[in-house]
């Protein structure tokens, strides 16, 4: 069958192995040069070599995606070369985002120049972002902001900061959370300074103003166009609580004081009791010491031991009548 199919003596052979060469060397032709994209080039006006698509592919550049931003910009009326753009491809630009940051900062009257896109591409910014957020200027929210005025209350306000961005400033500008900080900043410094909330209540607009004079976007990448005053609110009553803590703290002084005093009357008390004790036990003694003497006989100690008896037994008659009137024992007085 094969040898039908080739002929009888293979003269057939030579043409269909040729004929695949052919087919394998057109299929490589057309990888190697993109012919579709060299005729669009050609199509749109555009000079590319066809040395240049091979010396893209040797170079592992995607080339449709440089000849089809330089397509794009040819049409919008810029001229950037295919050399400029591949480079900025290696360096790891995104060609496309470039040259429409280019196109729509044409068509804005914005001055932008290639080499400035390209920069503020690789330092990673959205360039086209920026161009765009320079024509319509994008509103950024604080978050909630807590100040206390000279009154003692707090004073919590959100403001809403317009912003452009700057383009000259991009590369190396500051970003929008730096904006946001200067901002809560100047919020609080404004209502810090008040002298009482009612003011800030009744003027909020008198916060905007003072910030924005603060000049606040300086070294940012960012215009700052105005800066409103979306909600305020009152907080706590700082100045109160502080009052109410530090009362508190003079309380615990003024506690920890008198129990100072109390323990050391307590000290004084026992003390004396301790002397009095002391000078009870001395009795006995010179008791004693009386009669070896003679100071003292046997009839003088029976009255003095009658007199003690006597004055023992009307304290307890007074501590039962006291208890009868006021429902409670008193106190008994001291006895030798």
């Amino acid at each position: 069958m094969i040898g039908s199919l080739f002929g009888a003596g293979g003269e057939y052979v030579p043409i269909v192995i040729g004929i695949i060469v052919i087919i394998f060397v057109l299929i490589l032709f057309t990888y190697i040069i993109p012919v579709r994209l060299w005729i669009a080039a050609i199509a749109s006006g555009v000079r590319v070599s066809i040395f240049s698509l091979i010396g893209m592919r040797l170079r592992r550049v995607p080339p449709n995606q440089i000849v089809l931003p330089k397509i794009k910009a040819k049409k919008a009326g810029i001229d950037v070369g295919t050399d400029t753009l591949e480079a900025h491809f290696l360096a790891g630009g995104h060609v496309d985002h470039v040259v429409n940051a280019l196109i729509a900062a044409a068509k804005a009257n914005i001055d932008l120049g290639f080499q400035r896109a390209a920069a503020i591409d690789l330092a990673g910014r959205d360039v086209l972002k920026a161009v765009q957020m320079s024509v319509l200027p994008k509103v950024i929210s604080t978050p909630e902001v807590a100040a206390v005025a000279k009154d003692g209350i707090e004073v919590k306000a959100i403001a809403r900061v317009t912003v452009r961005a700057n383009i000259e400033r991009l590369v190396g500008g500051a970003t929008e959370e730096t904006i946001l900080a200067r901002v809560g900043e100047g919020i609080v410094t404004t209502i810090g300074s008040a002298i009482s909330h009612k003011a800030v209540l009744e003027n909020p607009d008198s916060i905007s103003k003072t910030v924005l004079g603060k000049g606040l976007d300086a070294g940012t990448a960012f215009e700052i166009l105005s800066i409103d005053i979306a909600d305020v609110n009152i907080g706590k009553n700082i100045g109160a609580e502080l009052q109410t803590d530090q009362a508190e703290a003079d309380k615990k002084i003024a506690q920890a004081k008198a129990e100072e005093h109390r323990a050391h009357a307590v000290a004084v008390e026992q003390e004396m009791r301790a002397k009095v004790v002391e000078a009870e036990a001395q009795v006995p003694l010179a008791i004693a010491e009386a009669f070896r003497k003679g100071n003292l006989g046997i009839m003088d100690y029976y009255r003095l031991k009658n007199i003690d008896a006597d004055t023992n037994m009307r304290g307890s008659i007074a501590d039962k009548a006291s208890e009868k009137e006021h429902g409670k024992g008193g106190d008994r007085p001291y006895s030798t």
